[in-house]
């Protein structure tokens, strides 16, 4: 997404958010490289489930490499024809890719004046573009930072309806090594942010 920034005051528990959201995406976008692979393997957790998954992908973090992630990040989601998830908001509603959720998707984009970045050619309602997105109206790249309630209803649009259970699918899928714990981790993230925003803003 391309950025106009502007920050403004944040409170730290949104920035934290932010930083997941940032985490989550540049987990899904691509492979990650040795740099966030390392920063990956230096993360600690807490007792919570999400700070549980956290440490297991820590864990796990340190005793794989890039080439590896690689392979399993084509395996999942490139593979020859398709990878053995498709993370897609239309694909996980509708059965299809490029359908309505995507069109609603881009309307919604357009009043909160996020535009898709030119070197970017999947569909909008991919995973990683969807965390990349909440972080963005979180921090304000969009222009302004965005209102906890529009957060909330563009969290339950777009986000609520389908990712809980693509995680679920990336924590169980066959070719996932490192991507099961970030499936967990993507789990917890969105069992936290339905159940704060069900009991913040109306």
């Amino acid at each position: 997404m391309t950025e106009t920034a502007t920050q403004t005051a944040i409170a730290e528990e949104d920035l934290l958010r932010a930083d997941l959201y940032d985490f989550m995406s540049a987990l899904l976008a691509g492979p990650p490289d040795k740099d966030l692979l390392a920063r990956t393997a230096a993360l600690s957790g807490d007792s919570s489930e999400l700070g549980q998954a956290v440490s297991t992908l820590a864990r796990v973090a340190k005793v794989t490499n890039a080439k590896a992630v690689e392979s399993e990040f084509n395996a999942l989601f490139i593979g020859i024809g398709r990878g053995e998830l498709m993370p897609f908001a239309s694909y996980y509603l509708t059965g299809f890719l490029n359908e309505k959720p995507l069109a609603t998707l881009r309307t919604d984009m357009a009043g909160l004046r996020i535009t898709r970045a030119p070197n970017v050619y999947e569909p909008e309602d991919n995973i990683a573009s969807l965390m990349e997105m909440m972080s963005g109206m979180i921090r304000g790249r969009f222009g302004q930072t965005v209102p906890v309630a529009k957060q909330k209803d563009f969290f339950f649009r777009h986000i609520a309806p389908w990712a809980e259970h693509f995680f679920s699918d990336l924590e169980a899928a066959q070719n996932s090594v490192l991507y099961a714990p970030v499936g967990s981790v993507g789990k917890a993230f969105m069992e936290i942010e339905t159940q704060a925003f069900r009991m913040g803003a109306e």
